[in-house]
This record gives C-alpha cells, structure tokens and sequence, in this order.
C-alpha cells in the first residue's frame, strides 16, 4: 500500500511524499508531528539527481514489514513541484533547498529521529541534513556518492550528455533499451539503468519524455559539483554506511577514505552492480542494508 502525503517547502514548493505500508497496515491520514513509534523507526528515502521515489519501490516494501518507510520526490521530480524560473533559481534547486526540504518532511510527517538513505545526490542531502540537524537523524546510507569535487569538466560532459538524447522516445520499452544499451555512455548492457530511466518517463502528446526539465537538472547539479563536500561529511556523528558497487562512480579508495573521515563509519560494497546498485542487485543491496538496520535498531531499543 502506498499513500501520498504532501509537504510544503520552506519556500513553497510542494513536494509529494509517498508513505510505504504493509498491505495488512491500516489505512491513516497524514502524520501528525509526535514521537516516532520504538518498534516500527522511521526510514526516510532519498532519490538521486533525475530519480523519483517509487526508485524505491522493492527497498521500501521488506524495509515496511519493520519500519515506518517514507520516500520524498525531491523538488523539480516526480510528482514534486518544479521550482519556478527566474533570477532564484539557482537558490531554488541550490543544496540548501534540497537539504530543506527533507527537513521539512521529517519535522511535517514526524519521522524523527529517522534513518536517512540517499542514493547519489540524495545521499550528499542526507549527510548534509545530518550534519546540520543531528537532532533529527539517527543513522545515515550514503549509497554511491562521491565526496569530492568532480568539476566543471563533469559539468559540461552531462550537458553534452542530454543534449545527446533521442526525444521524443517512441514507446517506454524504447527509452528503457537506449539507456540500458545504446547510450554511448554504456559499455555493455545495462538492464538495471535501463530501467531506472524507463520509470523517469511520461507519455507526452508527441511521445516519452522525461518528468524533470533536464535545464534544472544541470542547475540543480552545478550548486555542488564544483565544491567538495568531506567538511559536512566529518560532522555527522551517527552511525553511516557508504555502499559502493563496484562498477559505480565511488570509487574503492574514495569509499574507503570518506568511511574513515566519519566518526562512525563503515562501508560495504556489492558485486556486479553500477551506479544503480538497488537495481542492479536488489538481494545484494538488502543483505549489505538489512544488518546496519538491525544494528542501529538495536541501540535505539
């Protein structure tokens, strides 16, 4: 069962959040601010850059046999509002928004103290939040994101990147195959990024298009990719597990160094995965997940 509940934005923008419950749970209305249930901790989940938050979908259905399970569409995503354009957009898709707005789906839905699983750019809000109000998280996931700068080399590949791409797709079927495997950027087949960006697509009145403006995608991503972030990073002082697949973009030593700058790190890696590792290795994914989980269950009780 999967219920929407929408939350307002420091600045306005509305944001759809979507509460993850066991078919058997009984339906309820929006969360009133209150103290989290010790039996069923709350997990909020975080998408990447371009994602939304059924991404989620096969993590959040085990995580809800035993948690509270929220994932958010972050803003100018799924069914999130599109900050509007103008002279402030640049603070309107900056960190501090991003970091804002999973704030207010903490305090709006009640989900502190709540663990925090980001994946790539949700991940960098997650350990930003977490720094920054450690009143309000108990354990961080940063799930294949790179603490360092990448550059405006970067910058301008992704921007020649997406004005690569074929829009409109044909059919659904036909983006998921151009990014799972006639993308340049592929190597070799690629089922699990094929279907990541399958489920970013709506049907347009000329065919599939993306749900996000791939202009605010550039902007969004220009506020942190020229800065490094390891400062915020050594300020989180709950539990953190950074997840890496092997063929990812966090690379082992990266990995290796960011668990250490942590002051309760600890790292797993998974085998035979990419970027999209909760894709590309579900089982996988659950198995390095599951036993932090239980861990930082543990101590709470």
């Amino acid at each position: 069962m999967v219920q929407r509940i929408d939350v307002t934005a420091a600045d306005g923008v509305r944001l759809a959040a979507w509460e993850f419950r066991e078919a058997t749970a009984e339906p309820a209305g929006p969360a009133e601010p209150g103290p989290q249930d010790p039996q069923r901790p709350a997990v909020l989940l975080l998408h990447g850059l371009m994602g939304r938050a059924f991404h989620w979908a096969g993590t959040a259905r085990w995580l809800s046999e035993r948690h509270r399970v929220v994932a958010l569409d972050q803003r100018g995503h799924g069914q999130s509002d599109r900050p509007p354009a103008g002279p402030g957009v640049l603070t309107s898709l900056g960190r501090d928004a991003f970091v804002a707005d999973a704030e207010a789906a903490v305090e709006q839905l009640g989900l502190a103290p709540v663990t925090l699983i980001g994946h790539s750019m949700g991940a960098l809000t997650a350990w930003q939040l977490a720094a920054r109000r450690p009143d309000l998280v108990e354990a961080v996931v940063i799930c294949d994101m790179r603490a360092s700068a990448l550059g405006e080399a970067s910058q301008q590949d992704w921007e020649d990147w997406f004005h690569r791409w074929p829009l409109p797709f044909p059919t659904q079927d036909a983006a998921r195959r151009w990014f799972g495997e006639d993308d340049p950027r592929v190597e070799r087949p690629d089922p699990g990024r094929g279907a990541f960006f399958a489920e970013v697509m709506h049907q347009a009145p000329d065919g599939w298009r993306p749900l996000f403006s791939r202009r605010q995608m550039l902007t969004a991503r220009e506020t942190w990719v020229h800065d490094a972030h390891w400062e915020e990073l050594a300020q989180v002082r709950c539990p953190a597990l950074v997840v890496r697949g092997l063929d990812g973009e966090l690379g082992r030593a990266e990995a290796q160094e960011m668990v250490r700058v942590l002051p309760a790190g600890r790292y797993a890696e998974i085998p035979d995965a990419g970027h999209y590792l909760h894709y590309d290795q579900p089982a996988a994914w659950r198995a390095v997940l599951e036993p932090f989980l239980d861990g930082v269950r543990a101590t709470r009780n």
